[in-house]
């Protein structure tokens, strides 16, 4: 059986603890294995493992720091990568079978930057096939399930390093983000997830080097390790033609101090059928920052389901992109929500595409005076609690009768307005099930969205409820 209270502790303890030669890096990494396989038949959270690799790699942190050795943050720390994230010698599948034999020949820049910290990577966690989904069910590997309940999705598309992080396989996961892919599952699992500002972290292995939704964030119980993410993380990379120059100064822990901001809140952004345990969360969250010494302002935003329609669109016709050349080969064991994305995007116009620029543009133009006077947005990051493993997503973004819209995901409109965004556990729903606070920053402002986000835990930690798996 692993050791729990091992489990629990977050990567800036445990790193501390080794670096002090209290906590041996050996024993740490092998908790993590075992509490691996204890959970993985239930949660379907990871899809390979590296045991003898992890395990050496833990000896050799701990000879190091017998003999004194300058080490990095995450020395000896166990971590986990996305399986859409290249790791060299090491199948990278993208949850699909297209991909299922790919060896990389190369680390991603995050996991140089992660590994070259001292991180081991332990194992490679579940995402849906091509990271389409706001649920991990792959083809390939089948349905990941949430530590509170595995009748329900963890979220996706970075559900496999969420449900990780939650069920205390890991401290730290990374995942990636181009609608809502860390966000989403943080919020559904009841965990800490940032995507940072479009270019903060290099994100330079796709085929092309100018989108910029793409986004690398962290999976953590606590800010303070987003925040040492982001630190070892970020940085400019001429591989990467989004990437932000210089880095910045990120503390860890971040300050956790609101007096004197100004924070707006929409509890809807103007449209969507938001879940009443969801709203009521969202609201207490908000309140409690004003308790802390923030003046929160009640704003509309005037946005519309047209945000989240082309959104859609532009997903898709980035899926068909880059995979859609395997459909006349794959067709039959690809999933079928990626099948008629792509499907439908090939039938979409040059004009129809440009014109999604134009809907984010106005969308724009009605939070910048927001974000002007206010210091961040603060909203849902889910309109409803994680749904159970069977919810159809494209089956479910109408709207209701009132005109109000029904789709699940508060995300992806940050991620085309290239915004920071950190979503941190707002509480539970009657069913027992985490909800989650969004905490949109201004541009470039990605510690402001920390700063907010360690100021909440600081007077509602969250870090206390655990799953009983």
């Amino acid at each position: 059986m692993s050791d729990r209270e091992l489990s629990y502790l977050s990567a800036t303890e445990a790193a501390a603890l080794i670096r002090d030669g209290s906590l041996s890096p050996i024993a740490l990494v092998t908790n993590a294995l075992e509490r691996i396989e204890e959970i993985n038949p239930t949660l379907n959270c990871f899809c390979f493992t590296y045991p003898e690799e992890a395990v050496e790699r833990a000896r050799a942190a701990e000879r190091a720091i017998a003999a004194g050795d300058e080490v990095g943050p995450l020395h000896g720390v166990p971590i986990a990568i996305k399986d859409l994230t290249p790791t060299e010698g090491k199948t990278t599948t993208f949850g699909s079978y297209v991909y299922e034999n790919w060896v990389p020949d190369y680390d991603a820049l995050v996991v140089q930057r992660l590994c070259g910290a001292g991180a081991i990577m332990v194992g490679k966690t579940t995402t849906p096939e091509f990271a389409f989904s706001s649920l991990t069910d792959s083809p390939l590997w089948g349905i990941t399930r949430n530590p509170w309940d595995p009748e329900h999705t963890p979220g996706g598309s970075s559900g496999g390093s969420a449900a990780a992080v939650v069920a205390e396989c890991v401290p730290l996961a990374e995942g990636s983000d181009a609608g809502g892919s860390v966000r989403i599952p943080a919020s559904h699992s009841g965990c800490v997830g940032l995507k940072p500002s479009s270019g903060r972290i290099p994100f330079e292995f796709l085929p092309t080097q100018y989108d910029y939704m793409c986004c690398h964030g962290p999976l953590s119980r606590t800010v303070a390790d987003a925040a040492l993410f982001l630190a070892l993380c970020q940085g400019p990379d001429e591989r990467d033609l989004n990437s932000l120059a210089p880095a910045l100064s990120v503390e860890v822990p971040p300050p956790a101090d609101v007096r004197g901001m100004r924070l707006a809140l929409s509890i809807d952004l103007g449209y969507y059928k938001v879940d009443a345990d969801v709203e009521a969360n969202t609201r207490v969250a908000a309140e409690a920052l004003e308790q802390a010494g923030a003046e929160v302002e009640h704003v509309e935003l005037g946005w519309s389901r047209a945000f989240n329609d082309a959104w859609w669109a532009y997903w898709g016709v980035f899926e068909a992109t880059h995979f859609g050349h395997h459909l006349e080969r794959w067709r039959d064991k690809m999933h079928p929500s990626v099948v008629a994305s792509m499907e439908e995007a090939l039938d979409m116009s040059a004009v129809e595409l440009m014109k999604t620029e134009t809907i984010y543009t106005e969308a724009w133009n009605k939070l910048r005076p927001v974000l002007d006077r206010c210091d961040a947005l603060l909203c849902p990051t889910e309109s409803i609690p994680a749904p159970t493993v069977d919810y159809d997503e494209l089956g479910s973004t109408g709207d209701d009768a009132d005109g109000r819209h029904l789709g699940m995901d508060m995300t992806m409109q940050f991620n085309a307005l290239k915004l920071p965004a950190l979503s941190v556990p707002s509480g539970f729903s009657s069913q027992g099930l985490p909800t989650g606070l969004q905490i949109v920053g201004r541009r470039f402002d990605d510690l402001t969205v920390l700063r907010i986000g360690a100021a909440l835990e600081a007077v509602r930690p969250w870090r206390q409820h655990r799953p009983t798996l």
